[in-house]
């Protein structure tokens, strides 16, 4: 109970956690970088302390510590020049390329970017200088904070996509259930209605208002059947695509303003789709009903089927408000709308509909403000 009224703030007392925890291994990091960089320092100033007692050494004095301190470089890459810009000696670098001055200059150059030279003295004067360059070790331990921060990244990234993940298995278990117990509530008068539709015939009332009724019941019929598939697995069959969207296209005509101007342009013959026929409708009837809103009652609305090949394209298209360009995809997402009433589910429904269960293609094909918009639908033939 305390949890779920703080949760908010014990997010961002676990995010201010693992920031600190992750700035003290970065802060450790570094200083344990730094540390080896000063001991290989102190390594390197030891060891040219020994090239100087191997330079001022008798003939046929031991020199046998200062020969082991040499030798005990095995890794980190030293260029030894003289005051006349000559290489005397070099180790650990590829003697195949010491003698390209350019390489050698570019090297040197590197070396000091990496660690301050160390002049060696004679007698007070300038003997040679010696320009080192970061050992391979401490090359793999500078680069361990990046791979520190790649794999916290990763980690995090792997938390939120499965938190994501559940959040929207969650809520499309939601919403499933709540359609489901919608299409059961709506179930129940709709059965009244269509035994009231029979009382009236016999009654003999105007045919034509019960034409009317029987109309609408079976579009409470649609719908129930509509709310009642979300959430279960849809199941296509090959129908007529033109047949389909004039039938949805028709009941929309017929309960529309009469101030738009409704236009159908299709080809001849049938053209084969395999559909589910409610859910294909009820795409239609959104995009036909957002363009009327988009009118806000008056204006021109064509719907357009075009067969090329096996591809079919079915253009919505209106005279209404238009559709900024940054807001082509958005348009799509749950929650998104531009009008002051309205929840934002039903482009997003469409977009799911047609992209997830007819494994075709919806988007916003163009779109100037004050103009118009042309939705188009993508789908292949049977």
């Amino acid at each position: 109970m305390i949890f779920t009224e703080n949760k908010n703030t014990f997010r961002w007392i676990m995010i201010v956690i693992s920031f600190v925890m992750v700035s003290f291994i970065l802060w450790e990091t570094y200083q344990f970088f730094q540390d080896f960089k000063n001991d290989e320092r102190s390594k390197m100033e030891i060891w040219s302390l020994a090239q100087i007692d191997l330079i001022n050494s008798e003939p046929n004095s031991n020199t046998d510590l200062a020969l082991v301190i040499l030798n005990s470089n095995i890794a980190t890459p030293i260029i030894e020049v003289n005051t006349n810009g000559i290489v005397e000696n070099f180790f650990n670098v590829d003697e195949n390329k010491i003698q390209d001055s350019t390489y050698v200059q570019r090297l040197i150059e590197k070396f000091e970017k990496e660690n301050p030279p160390i002049p060696l003295r004679l007698d007070g004067s300038l003997h040679t200088t010696i320009y080192y360059g970061d050992s391979p070790l401490i090359n793999k331990i500078k680069y361990y904070p990046l791979a520190l921060l790649l794999i916290i990244f990763l980690f995090g990234a792997v938390i939120y996509l499965f938190y994501k993940s559940t959040k929207n298995a969650t809520e499309n278990k939601l919403w499933s259930g709540m359609a489901k117990e919608t299409a059961h509530q709506i179930g129940t008068p709709l059965s009244s209605l269509i035994g009231w539709t029979e009382i009236l015939k016999s009654e003999q009332v105007n045919p034509d208002y019960i034409i009317e009724i029987e109309k609408d019941v079976d579009r409470l019929q649609t719908i129930t059947e509509r709310f009642s598939k979300i959430g279960s697995a849809t199941i296509l069959e090959p129908l007529d695509i033109i047949k389909e969207t004039i039938d949805s296209y028709d009941y929309l005509k017929t309960r529309s303003s009469k101030l738009i101007d409704f236009e159908i342009i299709i080809p001849k013959g049938d053209i084969i789709v395999n559909l589910n026929k409610q859910l294909y409708s009820w795409t239609i009837e959104n995009l036909v009903k957002n363009a009327i809103d988009a009118m806000k009652g008056r204006g021109k609305l064509t719907v357009e089927i075009s067969q090329l090949e096996n591809n079919i394209k079915v253009n919505v298209t209106d005279t209404g408000t238009g559709i900024h360009k940054k807001q082509f995809k958005r348009i799509f997402e749950p929650g998104f709308t531009t009008k002051k009433r309205g929840w934002g589910l039903g482009l997003s429904l469409t977009k799911r509909i047609i992209e997830d269960f007819h494994n075709g293609k919806i988007k916003v094909l163009q779109s100037e403000i004050d103009k118009g918009t042309t939705i188009q639908i993508a789908l292949t033939r049977a």
